[in-house]
């Protein structure tokens, strides 16, 4: 899904819920945009206002800091935005067919790289607020416990059953591939953004360094 896409589909979300005047709306609109593109830090309430189409004093006076802006946009933004990229994951990713485990697990990590990639900003975001939010951490465990556990439980089943996985609970299992995959996705996205990746490698080794663990002997 393109960031236009996601952005739109959750902004649609979001006018269904919310009650706003036509500017703030517009502030709210704006400033999920330019978040998205140039980061929260880099991005100026003037450059929203300006975008709004609205006076700067006007984002003071309905959101009193570019800060209050952000926790209340972004983060309703994010929970809209996370059913749909869940969805969107299991049913284009999770759930095709694959011939061997390693096959599905380099699949979904190029996957979640070239989602990353596209969507920079929006994850440095997620990463800040879940260190420092316990309701957006709550409402992700929980959507991931109804959208994708099943899914995942049963494709880990069908690789334990054919020998290639260490035969472990599927909840072990889930917690050692998401502090792999999401931990590495942290550094490269997060952390080390324009440092110089080789991300074909990068998937390779990563793939590799799992398999090690976590897979069967043969």
């Amino acid at each position: 899904m393109s960031s236009k896409n996601l952005i739109e589909s959750a902004l649609m979300q979001m006018n269904l819920k919310e009650k706003r005047t036509d500017k703030q709306q517009r502030i709210v609109e704006a400033a999920i945009k330019i978040f998205a593109e140039k980061g929260y830090t880099a991005t100026s309430t003037n450059e929203i206002a300006k975008a709004a189409e609205v006076a700067e004093g006007t984002i003071f006076r309905h959101f009193g800091t570019k800060e209050n802006l952000l926790l209340s946009v972004i983060v309703p933004f994010l929970m809209e935005a996370a059913p749909i990229v869940a969805d969107e994951f299991i049913k284009g990713v999770v759930s095709k067919p694959y011939d061997s485990f390693e096959s599905f697990l380099t699949a979904i990590i190029k996957n979640r790289f070239a989602f990353l990639e596209e969507h920079i900003d929006i994850f440095k975001i997620l990463v800040a607020e879940l260190l420092n939010r316990e309701d957006l951490r709550q409402y992700l465990m929980k959507m991931f416990e109804q959208k994708a556990l099943p899914v995942f439980g049963a494709v880990l089943d069908t690789y334990k059953q054919r020998g290639e996985l260490l035969d472990l609970p599927n909840a072990t299992l889930l917690r050692m591939l998401g502090t792999c995959i999401f931990g590495y996705c942290i550094s490269r996205f997060a952390f080390f953004p324009n440092s110089k990746w080789d991300d074909e490698a990068e998937v390779e080794n990563l793939v590799r360094l799992i398999l090690q663990g976590i897979g069967a002997s043969k």
